[in-house]
């Protein structure tokens, strides 16, 4: 399970949907995997506003990951400056026509960090546990088990 998962889950019993404790879900007892994957610079620039921060912060300082910066890096933030004068694509003429190039933009090291993390940081075994019940969910070989008793549903 890659840690970004845990940035879009919540507790699904009943009664902490209201709670914002139960957001997000804190992993326990966590055995880490790092599953290489190849870094994907438009991925990260296009998740970069949906995550939760603060909240990844949390999650990544329980984990014993290294430290997040406290307010999360801008689209920008994640290239290497560019020394050529255009930015997003050469335009070259070909036989017939204009065609456009893509420039290969270099990933900085704050976004082979943040890639590391969200995208090749996986919990194989462990729990994740709501904040606000106290519910334990258990992750057996990468895969969290959300099903609730019938007591609970």
């Amino acid at each position: 399970m890659k840690l970004l998962t845990l940035n879009f889950l919540t507790c699904a019993i009943k009664t902490c949907k209201t709670n914002p404790a139960s957001f997000p879900l804190h992993p326990r007892d966590a055995e880490l995997e790092i599953q290489e994957a190849d870094l994907n610079l438009t991925f990260l620039k296009n998740i970069l506003p949906r995550l939760m921060w603060e909240e990844l912060r949390v999650i990544s300082s329980e984990l014993g990951l290294p430290e997040l910066p406290a307010t999360p890096p801008a689209p920008a933030d994640l290239v290497e400056p560019s020394n050529t004068p255009l930015d997003t694509a050469e335009v070259t003429l070909a036989e017939g026509g204009a065609e456009a190039q893509e420039v290969e933009e270099t990933p900085s090291q704050t976004a082979k960090d943040l890639h590391r993390i969200l995208l090749e940081t996986c919990i194989q075994e462990g729990k994740l546990v709501c904040g606000s019940c106290g519910h334990e969910y258990a992750v057996k070989e990468g895969v969290a088990n959300f099903l609730l008793p019938g007591h609970l549903v």
